[in-house]
């Protein structure tokens, strides 16, 4: 019994994470969909909710390296992640900041807080799957 509350309340925090993921991806899909009037669409928007909702999901609480294995070794996983994760993060962050203020930053910006994002979520995702397929 006390298995299944702990490994559902793990489910519940991934899940809660995923969506916590999904907001942040939907607020740089608003912030760079409102700027480049390509990417103006509802796909736009579900992508970048989706890259949110795997990376978060995969990348935030990976299984860690065993300290038995790790001989000083870094653990590049979790480093990818903890990286990953503040770099999505901050390009997040960023565009609920342009979105509230209503700023105009340079077009420059928007691109780097979508490629930001891109690559903060990869780092995330590729962490995740790395880490859980450690021995």
């Amino acid at each position: 019994m006390h298995f299944r509350v702990r490994k559902t309340a793990h489910i519940f925090e991934r899940v809660g994470l995923a969506m916590a993921g999904a907001t942040c991806g939907l607020f740089v899909g608003a912030y760079v969909g409102s700027a480049i009037p390509q990417l103006t669409t509802q796909g736009f928007l579900l992508l970048m909710m989706l890259l949110g909702f795997v990376g978060f999901y995969l990348g935030i609480d990976t299984p860690q390296l065993p300290f038995d294995e790790a001989h000083g070794q870094i653990d590049a996983a979790e480093l990818m992640s903890s990286a990953g994760t503040l770099c999505a993060t901050l390009t997040a962050f960023v565009s609920v900041l342009v979105i509230v203020l209503r700023l105009d930053p340079h077009m420059g910006w928007t691109w780097l807080v979508l490629f930001g994002w891109i690559a903060g979520v990869a780092m995330q995702i590729v962490a995740g799957a790395k880490a859980r397929m450690r021995k």
